[in-house]
C-alpha cells in the first residue's frame, strides 16, 4: 500500500480531519459580480442577505468581505441586532418584520427596514413607543403566496402606512415582491407585470429581485431601486442549468475531509447500511469521516460526486451517522489520510451535490451541523 499521507490539519482546529473552509474573499468577488449583471445607469442599491448566519458561512467572517453592498438582509430583529454589534452602521432589512407587539421594543437603531406582511403589523407599530422611525415595505404575495398582501388588500395597507408615516410613526414605505420561478426562463415577465400594475401611482421604493432575477432577468431587476441577493453571494448557482463557473461566480464554501479507512470489496458484496451498493467487480472502498450528523445528506445516493487526492470520483451506498463510502478505483494512489474535498474549491460544486441528492445548495450550506469546525481562509480583498 502506498506510505500513508500526512494529514492535513488547520491551527487550531479539532484533530478529526473534518472541517469547513470560508473564503471571504470570494464573497466580495461574487458582490461585485452582481453588481456588474446591472446596467451602470441608475444601478439599483444592493441589499445583501445575510439571514441564517450568512447561508451558514458565519456573519462575523463574511461581513468585511461585504463592506461594500448598500444594505444587509436579514431575517429577524435579533439578526439585526447581531449585524449591528458586529459593526454595520448601515441599513438593515428585517425579511420577519415584527411577530409580535413586543418587537417594536428592539426599534432600537436608525436605518431599520421592516418588511410588512399583514395588517397586525401595521397596527403595532402605531402603538409603538420607539423612538426609531422605521422605513417600511409593503410585501406583495405575488405568485409565491408566502406571505404578503394580496392584490385587493395592498391598496388599503398602502393607506394605513401612509397614515402612520403622517405621523411620524414610520419613515419612508416601499414596495417588496419575492418571484416563485426567477430561476426558469419565462418565470419572472408575468409576475412582475401583476406586480406592477398593483402599485402603479403608489410613491415609493421598489424592490423584486433575489440571486436568480438579477443574473437572469438583469433588465427588470435593473428597473429598480433595491435588488436582494444571497445564495449567488456565496458563490452558488441558482439555476439548473448554469453553473456558478459559468457564471462568474466563486464558492465562499468548501467542506473538507479525508480517507480514514480502505477496504477490498469483493465482487457482489454490499457496501453500507443494508447493502444499498453491491460491488460490481473486486474493488477499493474508501471510507471517509463525515456523515448525516455533519449535515451532510443521508439521501445523498451513490453517484454523488466526490473529490478524492485531487481525482473526481463517486459516493457509494447509504451515508452513515459519521462516514460515507466512496469508490477509490479511480485513484489507485489513494491512501489512508489522503485528502477529501466533499464540495467547494478545487471540489464539486455544491449545487451539483445539492442536485444529486435532490436538495438545494442552500439546504447544504446552511445544513453544516455545530461539530464541523470551520477554518476562514483568505482575505476581503
Amino acid at each position: 500500500m502506498p506510505p500513508v499521507n500526512a494529514p492535513y490539519r488547520p491551527e487550531g482546529l479539532l484533530a478529526r480531519p473534518l472541517h469547513a473552509r470560508v473564503d471571504a474573499s470570494a464573497v466580495a468577488h461574487n458582490l461585485a459580480r452582481l453588481r456588474a449583471a446591472l446596467p451602470d445607469s441608475d444601478a439599483p442599491r444592493l441589499w445583501a442577505t445575510v439571514k441564517a448566519d450568512a447561508y451558514g458561512h458565519g456573519l462575523a467572517r463574511v461581513l468585511p468581505a461585504l463592506r461594500d453592498a448598500d444594505g444587509l438582509a436579514v431575517l429577524h430583529l435579533d439578526e439585526a441586532r447581531a449585524c449591528r454589534q458586529l459593526g454595520w452602521n448601515g441599513p438593515v432589512l428585517i425579511y420577519g418584520g415584527l411577530y409580535s407587539p413586543a418587537d417594536t421594543l428592539l426599534l432600537d437603531t436608525p436605518d431599520l427596514h421592516l418588511v410588512i406582511t399583514h395588517a397586525a403589523q401595521l397596527q403595532w407599530l402605531a402603538q409603538s413607543p420607539a423612538r426609531e422611525r422605521p422605513a417600511i415595505w409593503l410585501r406583495f404575495a405575488g405568485d409565491i403566496h408566502h406571505t404578503g398582501f394580496c392584490a385587493d388588500d395592498y391598496r388599503a395597507a398602502f393607506e394605513q402606512a401612509r397614515q402612520l408615516a403622517a405621523r411620524g410613526l414610520v419613515g419612508e414605505i416601499g414596495h417588496l415582491n419575492h418571484y416563485a420561478r426567477a430561476d426558469e426562463a419565462d418565470g419572472v415577465g408575468q409576475a412582475d407585470a401583476y406586480f406592477r400594475e398593483v402599485v402603479r401611482g403608489l410613491p415609493g421604493p421598489v424592490s423584486t429581485s433575489n440571486s436568480a432575477a438579477v443574473l437572469g432577468h438583469a433588465g427588470l431587476a435593473a428597473g429598480t431601486q433595491w435588488v436582494r441577493p444571497g445564495l449567488a453571494l456565496y458563490g452558488a448557482s441558482p439555476f439548473a442549468d448554469r453553473s456558478a463557473a459559468q457564471l462568474a461566480l466563486r464558492p465562499a464554501m468548501s467542506l473538507h475531509s479525508q480517507v480514514v479507512g480502505i477496504q477490498r470489496v469483493r465482487a457482489g458484496a454490499g457496501v453500507g447500511y443494508s447493502g444499498a451498493f453491491v460491488a460490481p467487480a473486486t474493488m477499493d472502498v474508501g471510507i471517509v469521516t463525515c456523515g448525516y450528523a455533519d449535515g451532510y445528506p443521508r439521501h445523498a445516493p451513490t453517484g454523488t460526486p466526490v473529490m478524492v487526492a485531487g481525482v473526481r470520483t463517486r459516493l457509494l451506498g447509504r451515508v452513515s451517522m459519521d462516514m460515507m463510502a466512496v469508490d477509490l478505483d479511480p485513484i489507485p494512489q489513494a491512501a489512508i489520510g489522503s485528502p477529501v474535498t466533499l464540495w467547494g474549491a478545487d471540489g464539486p460544486p455544491v449545487e451539483e451535490v445539492a442536485m444529486a441528492a435532490g436538495t438545494i445548495a442552500a439546504q447544504l450550506l446552511t445544513g453544516l451541523s455545530a461539530r464541523v469546525p470551520v477554518a476562514l481562509a483568505g482575505a476581503t480583498r
